[in-house]
């Protein structure tokens, strides 16, 4: 989709970090917005910024873990603007611990978010984007998708699910001879406040109070924030998906050091060999 100017982005996770990255550089291509976030607050905020700046936005809370409610956002972004162009299922939480003490809720969660959500946006928009005869449609995953760090099963699961899934709807989509595009966003670390997916958490699936070491729990969660506080800039992630997006490329990997990594994982796999102990850089 070599032209965004005039068209419009539904983007969903968009109150903050990658996502409100992706609305602003949307934006600055002169396209008009859905802001989609399950903080109503929040990404109303977004919307009305954006709406200053002279920017066609509208805000539609959704909790993109519900299927209904993916529905309304497309409802409502059809009676806002008449048409979609570009869908980025973004919305994610971040969730983990060691495989044994992890519970039902953990699993329910972040799947509910992180890989029913884009099951829904892809349920909701890619037969308006095929009838269209144009679009192209950005799954976030994670380098999570493409190689597993030790203690982060829910996460990593969730992302390599959204990759095969993208996987998938590429291969269809070609086959197809589809004008329609797909692409799969795996970044490493980003800037972003995925260290405080808590504060979303419905309370049916919260937890018990943990019975762990409170301070082997308090180092864990200092090293998460380091590493997410040295981690790329929203707004050069941003760059990267527009790029893609122009470009028609499916993969877009971020960081140049994920890299190493993932053919690593490839070549033990080619090879017949453990899984090699990696970690996000």
């Amino acid at each position: 989709m070599q032209e965004l100017e005039g068209k419009v982005a539904v983007v969903t996770g968009a109150a903050s970090g990658i996502g409100l990255a992706l609305a602003t550089r949307f934006a600055a291509a002169g396209m008009r917005l859905v802001l989609a976030d399950i903080e109503a607050g929040p990404v109303d905020l977004a919307a009305a910024a954006l709406r200053a700046d002279g920017v066609d936005a509208v805000a539609v809370p959704t909790d993109v873990s519900d299927g209904e409610q993916v529905e309304a956002l497309g409802v409502a972004a059809l009676d806002a603007f008449g048409a979609v162009h570009l869908v980025c299922n973004n919305a994610g939480v971040g969730g983990g611990g060691q495989m044994e003490r992890l519970t039902v809720a953990d699993w329910q969660w972040v799947l509910g978010v992180n890989l029913w959500g884009v099951i829904h946006g892809m349920r909701v928009f890619l037969p308006h984007l095929l009838e269209q005869g144009e679009g192209h449609i950005v799954n976030t995953a994670s380098v999570a998708g493409l190689f597993a760090a030790p203690f982060m099963g829910p996460y990593n699961a969730s992302k390599a699910a959204v990759v095969a899934l993208s996987e998938t709807t590429f291969g269809e989509l070609s086959l197809a001879g589809s004008p329609v595009g797909i692409s799969v966003l795996c970044p490493s670390w980003v800037r972003t406040r995925i260290d405080e997916s808590h504060r979303n958490r419905p309370e049916a699936l919260t937890n018990e109070p943990a019975d762990g070491d409170p301070e082997v729990a308090a180092v864990m969660s200092e090293v998460l924030n380091n590493l997410i506080a040295g981690g790329m800039a929203p707004e050069l992630v941003a760059e990267h998906v527009v790029e893609a997006v122009v470009e028609r490329r499916f993969y877009v990997l971020t960081h140049d050091d994920s890299r190493p990594a993932v053919a690593a994982r490839a070549r033990a796999i080619v090879d017949g060999g453990d899984p090699p102990l990696l970690f996000h850089q």
